[in-house]
Parts: C-alpha cells; structure tokens; sequence
C-alpha cells in the first residue's frame, strides 16, 4: 500500500463529506502532514489561526512548541507523522470587540473527524501514537472521562476505532498548557524523557 497516495484519497473523501455539512466556503481544512511511513505520530487538538493561513498543522506558536518537543526527542520533524484531532480551527467571537479567538472543539465537532482521524491512524499504522493534551486523548481512547493528569507519561495499550485496531498511546500534556502552568513544566520534561527511552531506546 502507497500510503502517502491513502492519505490523499482520505483527505479528499474527508473534506467531500464534510463540505457539504458546514457549507461554509470560509472553513479551511487542515490536514495532517509528515512521513507517511513514520513509527511516532503526534496528535494535537485542532488547527489555531497561523495554521489557517498556511494549511499546516503546527505551525506559528505551536511549531514552536513542536520544535522544542523535537529537540528534546532529537528527532527531525520530517520522520514523524503530525496531525489534529479536529480539522478546522473552532473559534470564539468575542460580542463587544468582535475578536475571532480559539475555542476548545466541542463533543459534536470531535465527534465529526473522529472516524477520519481513526482512518488516519489506520493508514499510518504508527508503532507509537502521542496525544497532546485532553481533547485528542478523548478522542483515540473514545471516553470523555480520560485526563491528561491521570495517564500522562505511561504507555497505554489501547484499540480504536470500529475495525479494533491496537495503538499504543502515549498522552502528554499540551506543550501550552506549561505557559499557563509554570508548575507542569518539570513534569513535561520528564515525560518526553521517558518517551525517547520508549522510543529510542
């Protein structure tokens, strides 16, 4: 199988299917890129306004982010597989300023691109999948009740999706979410510590 090839034809189905739904021609999709063949893929929550403009995932503030989880991998964002649990950007508009900010995707818009990001997955057959933060872990283990706090840094066994296929997840908190919470910062290092043991050896 010609994965780079599946993952275009997914893409296309994908944004058939959805088109019609939002019928909005302002909605820019988002799809995931990097090696099609690659053991780790990362899985962020959904596309923020710089990912918008260039129709890549992780890029602007959250590249940063990637960049230093890389390094500290020491690994090129080349080998590995990068994608959002949610395709297009959820925005708030603030009533008084008419501010468009980010949102957190609500459980019909995860709901909408979870069965792509399951065939994503699928095509990508990954040897490890990482999860950024709440929203992408709900996602994958199917269960609104997980939490980053309780299963961050550990491997968990897992199958996803109607066909049952076996992933091994490791869940990590959101790179963001050490700028709000200075006090997570040691333990985020600490986890991508423990994954580059786990995938490097």
């Amino acid at each position: 199988m010609d994965k780079s090839k599946e993952l275009k034809k997914l893409n296309r189905r994908m944004q058939a299917t959805l088109d019609p739904i939002f019928d909005d021609p302002a909605k820019v999709w988002v799809f995931g890129e990097g090696h099609a063949e690659a053991a780790l893929m990362l899985i962020g929550e959904a596309p923020g306004k710089e990912e918008v403009r260039q129709g890549r995932p992780f890029v602007g503030q959250a590249g940063k982010n990637l960049d230093e989880f890389l390094d500290m991998l020491g690994i090129e964002r080349e080998d590995i597989y990068i994608t959002n649990a949610v395709k297009f950007r959820p925005v708030k508009v603030n009533p008084e300023t008419g501010r468009v900010s980010n949102r957190t995707p609500s459980r019909e818009e995860t709901a909408l691109c979870a069965g792509w990001l399951f065939q994503e997955i699928a095509v990508i057959q990954p040897r490890l999948v990482v999860t950024l933060g709440n929203t992408p872990l709900r996602v994958v283990t199917d269960d609104r009740k997980s939490v980053i706090g309780s299963m961050h840094g550990r491997v968990h066994s897992l199958s996803i999706g109607p066909q049952g296929q076996p992933v091994a997840l490791f869940p990590l908190y959101h790179p963001a979410s050490i700028i709000y919470r200075r006090e997570l910062r040691s333990v985020y290092e600490e986890d991508i510590l423990e994954l580059k043991r786990i995938f490097l050896g």
